[in-house]
């Protein structure tokens, strides 16, 4: 893993919302913005920048299902995502 790559990764880990969005998605396998925004208390726009974070780097897949998208987390991440998450 590059160091610019290691970088984003940590920086993206650095932040206590998107843990509990991670946190949370883990314990249900997949949810909706509705469902993690309500969980973490957050609001619906907010809520949707952190999941475009963890989407970009490649923590989560998203999944459209008619009106609504499902996120869940990505089964091909590094394993050294997949060790810190494991701790969640």
């Amino acid at each position: 893993m590059k160091e610019k790559d290691l970088e984003k990764l940590l920086k993206a880990l650095a932040n206590h919302r998107r843990l509990a969005m991670l946190r949370f998605i883990k314990k249900k396998k997949e949810a909706n913005v509705g469902a993690i925004a309500e969980e973490i208390k957050l609001s619906f726009k907010s809520t949707s920048r952190h999941l475009s974070i963890l989407i970009a780097i490649n923590f989560l897949d998203k999944e459209q299902r008619s009106s609504e998208v499902f996120y869940k987390i990505n089964t091909k991440i590094p394993e050294l995502v997949r060790y810190l998450i494991n701790f969640l």
